[in-house]
């Protein structure tokens, strides 16, 4: 039976948290989370391998212990058991150190592991680093982006889209995969699963001790990443009103913004338009 571990992330339900300036990162506390919309594709790639070969489906969390409904959810949805890391020690980890930590995980709790899947970013970070990091500090082989997954034997076939091509990829197991957002369309939790996800689903807990990890190699500290500064961008518009008739008004958009429409357009407007006589002009 394959034995398949899901990477998935508790991520803020609302577009906009406050930061704290002092250490750069999210206040999630001040919000509801949810399970990342990317990770659920993840998922659902992972439960319908399930269904075609049979699995054994872990999915694993790093975040506060609030991050257990997510994995309760996972639980619902199929997935056999979760596991979260949650430590205070671990919190503030940029993407660098969070797949060391997760790697360090994987290797103490599922070293027989044949296939890692990954949600391809997520929400609140758009990095998409974490998957690939991972596959380095496992020193497996890893694809990125991929829509969809076909089991063959100990081998996995791959596509997805790269510069408007279809590419088809293989890679033996075991092997880490970041899923798009463009296949598996989720799945819904259905009540009788939500019940017995956190009546008797299981879940284990792990600190910074269960992974033999040491207080220099975790969290914030050991980070290498530093945010000096969040905002939001500014958009500024100026609005410009051409008076007249719809001739006089279109001539005057191009004598004030040809060459900014002949660089969106890929074509030298008013060489084109000089090029012509008069009277081929007129007959438009």
């Amino acid at each position: 039976m394959l034995k398949i571990i899901v990477c998935i992330k508790q991520v803020p339900g609302v577009s906009e948290l406050p930061w704290d300036s002092k250490t750069g990162t999210l206040k999630r506390d001040m919000a509801e989370g949810m399970m990342n919309p990317a990770c659920k594709h993840a998922l659902e790639a992972a439960l319908e391998i399930k269904h075609q070969h049979g699995a054994h489906i872990t999915t694993l969390s790093m975040g506060p212990p609030m991050a257990e409904e997510i994995l309760r959810e996972s639980l619902a949805m199929g997935a056999d058991r979760g596991i979260l890391l949650t430590d205070p020690r671990m919190a503030g980890a940029d993407t660098l150190i969070t797949s060391h930590t997760l790697a360090r995980a994987i290797i103490r709790e599922c070293p027989d592991f044949d296939l890692i899947l990954c949600g391809c970013h997520t929400s609140d970070s758009e990095t998409a680093q974490v998957g690939p990091q991972l596959g380095e500090e496992l020193d497996i082989a890893a694809v990125a982006y991929v829509e969809r997954i076909e089991i063959i034997g100990r081998r996995v076939s791959m596509q997805r889209e790269s510069d408007d091509f279809l590419e088809t990829l293989e890679m033996d197991m075991p092997g880490l995969i970041t899923v798009t957002t463009t296949g598996y369309p989720p799945r819904y939790a259905p009540m009788s699963g939500l019940q017995d996800a956190f009546e008797t689903g299981e879940i284990l807990y792990r600190n910074m001790d269960h992974l033999g990890l040491e207080s220099g190699a975790v969290g914030m500290k050991a980070s290498p990443t530093r945010i000096l500064d969040v905002y939001s961008p500014m958009a500024r518009k100026r609005n410009i009103v051409l008076k007249g008739s719809a001739k006089k008004s279109a001539e005057n958009l191009f004598d004030q913004f040809g060459d900014k429409l002949s660089g969106a357009m890929a074509k030298d407007l008013k060489t084109h338009d000089h090029g012509r006589n008069d009277d081929e002009r007129e007959d438009e």
